[in-house]
């Protein structure tokens, strides 16, 4: 038997509900507050199992994206340390001239995570 697809629509819905039941409404919220519309909820309530389990390998894949943006800059410091432990002026430049392009490539990347601002969770993004 084929495996089913998760449809785009209801996983977005998923992954921007916060679960919050209104009262006023008596509906779910999207993240920003703003209640699910009876059609938004109803669609919501049609969710397969594959919907629901693409939903948590999105947040877990966000989750982890987060860990890894939080850790950057230790991971930044344990990278470089072999580098200016060889070295009498302990300057960035001079610990880059040490290494080999896939060193580089690493140090840059680790440059790129502590540079870059933390994306919020998106839909189809992690």
């Amino acid at each position: 038997m084929p495996k089913t697809q998760a449809r785009p629509d209801i996983v977005a819905l998923l992954c921007d509900a916060d679960f919050k039941r209104r009262r006023d409404t008596n509906t779910w919220t999207h993240r920003d507050g703003r209640p699910f519309s009876k059609e938004e909820q109803a669609l919501v309530f049609r969710a397969t199992r594959v919907e629901l389990e693409e939903v948590s390998e999105q947040l877990a894949r966000y989750r982890e994206y987060l860990r890894t943006m939080d850790e950057a800059p230790e991971a930044l410091q344990r990278f470089l340390a072999p580098f200016m432990a060889q070295l009498t002026q302990k300057t960035l430049g001079n610990a880059v001239q040490l290494m080999n392009e896939d060193e580089r490539t690493e140090f840059d990347r680790l440059l790129r995570l502590i540079d870059d601002p933390v994306r919020p969770f998106t839909p189809y993004t992690f």
